[in-house]
């Protein structure tokens, strides 16, 4: 059990984020804005070389692996530990044997080859829920029993990689804001976050500067800071242990300040 929310901040690798626009799609760029946020308290750091917003195109593994190997060779030492954000075996393979610490995989470990990839290894890993994928998440996304349906799909899949050799401490869960969900469903999934049968393994969350933000606020991604916090601090008040941000110094700040009242004392 953590003592404390954990805070992973994003390195977006790519030139077609929704959330930054490419600004860090360049190596020198992204290191430079890892170190910016380990400045600013990032626990964890979370590298992504291909968009997986809703209508992205897929990118092949050679073009990940181009964007993702010279950030995790300059980042490998930062102190913290560094996940990517992937959902393709060959990738996985070839950021652990580089040094990287978490794998991250918006499809759950669901693709062929995923689970054989980082089985053996003792990286950390993160079990995402998405119901379609990313091209036509959105379109019509439907479930009987939200709650049910994606504490369900997580814990099996869980089981799944216990099954193949890992050991439970190595897996987080996440319930997939965003990801095939409407508005609706994002905020039907956050009230009912601490209701979610997740078998005690930690929940890591995303939705920093997320289209459900816009969609209360009706601020543009840029003017999100506000919403975000407020939705971080929702899900660690229902049970969220890791929370993935893009605006870390600002979300450090928000959990000290929630901690101090949770615990009634100020450290």
């Amino acid at each position: 059990m953590l003592e404390r929310p954990l805070v992973m901040g994003i390195v977006n690798v790519t030139p077609d984020s929704f959330s930054d626009g490419g600004r860090h799609a360049a190596p020198d760029a992204a290191v430079a804005h890892a170190h910016r946020l380990l400045a600013e308290g990032a626990d964890i750091l979370d590298l992504g070389a291909e968009s997986t917003r809703p209508g992205s195109q897929a990118v092949d593994a050679g073009q990940e692996l181009y964007r993702l190997l010279p950030v995790i060779e300059a980042l490998r030492d930062c102190g913290v530990p560094l996940s990517v954000d992937t959902c393709k075996a060959q990738v996985m393979q070839a950021v652990l044997a580089a040094g990287a610490d978490m794998i991250n995989d918006i499809y759950g470990f669901t693709l062929p080859g995923t689970i054989e990839a980082v089985a053996g290894s003792a990286c950390g890993l993160c079990v995402m829920h998405m119901q379609g994928e990313p091209r036509t998440m959105q379109d019509a996304p439907h479930y009987d029993d939200l709650l049910r349906e994606v504490g369900g799909f997580l814990v099996a899949q869980a089981r799944r990689l216990r099954g193949a050799g890992v050991d439970a401490r190595r897996i987080a869960l996440d319930p997939g804001f965003g990801f095939g969900k409407t508005q609706a469903q994002n905020y039907e999934l956050l009230h009912g976050l601490s209701e979610l049968d997740a078998h005690g393994y930690p929940l890591l969350v995303g939705l920093s500067r997320k289209s459900m933000i816009g969609a209360a606020t009706g601020r543009p991604v840029q003017e999100r800071l506000p919403g975000s916090l407020a939705g971080a601090l929702a899900c660690v008040a229902r049970g969220a242990a890791l929370v993935r941000v893009h605006d870390v110094a600002a979300t450090v700040d928000a959990l000290k300040v929630w901690r101090a009242v949770e615990k009634g004392l100020f450290e």
